[in-house]
């Protein structure tokens, strides 16, 4: 009898799909979306995602402006050393302010050198008007001619000019040498480098102190 009860319930109770819809209450997802809980915890980490999102890339154009700027401030500071030592070497004063000035002026030059002469995977084409193929020989040839003739110049006028002349020329010229070879392929910086060594040897020059 008890069993026949229990049937007769089941019977009554009607099928139905399952209810499908959200829920209509604020879930926990929802209130920490509207208390921006997951921003909070991204700041607590150290992430800024709206920054993030909202970051573009930068323009070929302006990759190339900021790639010159870097290879130039390298340069300058370069060509800052340079300057120090070579005035301590000869045991002179040394002038802050000359220093810092031709220092930005050397800046200023090196920007616009390596803004032209810098090979830019955007910017294939440096010598208007020529075939592209020949653009990369170009470059190559400037490069080693600048290599050589800094470098050859560099050693003559060290042991045969002045110490004005050498104070006064040497800094830019040590810089143009080390940005072109550092610009050469492999072959050509190691010829470049032997014709200066060469040249060096056959010219009699030597290495000391100049005082």
């Amino acid at each position: 009898m008890v069993q026949t009860r229990k049937e007769r319930k089941a019977a009554d109770i009607k099928l139905a799909h399952p209810d499908r819809s959200g829920p209509s209450e604020e879930t926990l997802l929802k209130l920490a979306e509207d208390r921006n809980l997951f921003e909070q915890a991204d700041r607590r980490n150290g992430k800024q995602p709206d920054e993030i999102d909202d970051e573009e890339p930068l323009s070929p154009r302006a990759e190339r402006i900021m790639d010159a700027i870097l290879w130039s401030v390298s340069l300058s500071m370069l060509h800052f050393t340079l300057d120090v030592l070579v005035q301590h070497q000869y045991a002179v004063s040394i002038m802050w302010p000359q220093i810092v000035i031709r220092t930005m002026q050397s800046c200023a030059v090196f920007t616009l050198l390596i803004y032209v002469l810098h090979p830019h995977k955007a910017f294939p084409k440096f010598c208007p008007g020529l075939s592209l193929k020949y653009q990369d020989p170009l470059r190559q040839t400037i490069f080693l001619v600048a290599s050589v003739y800094s470098g050859c110049y560099l050693i003559h006028i060290s042991n045969k000019y002045s110490y004005l002349a050498v104070m006064k020329q040497s800094p830019p010229l040590g810089c143009i040498w080390v940005w072109s070879v550092i610009e050469l392929n492999l072959p050509l910086a190691v010829l470049s480098l032997a014709i200066a060594g060469g040249f060096f040897l056959q010219g009699g020059y030597t290495i000391q102190a100049p005082y």
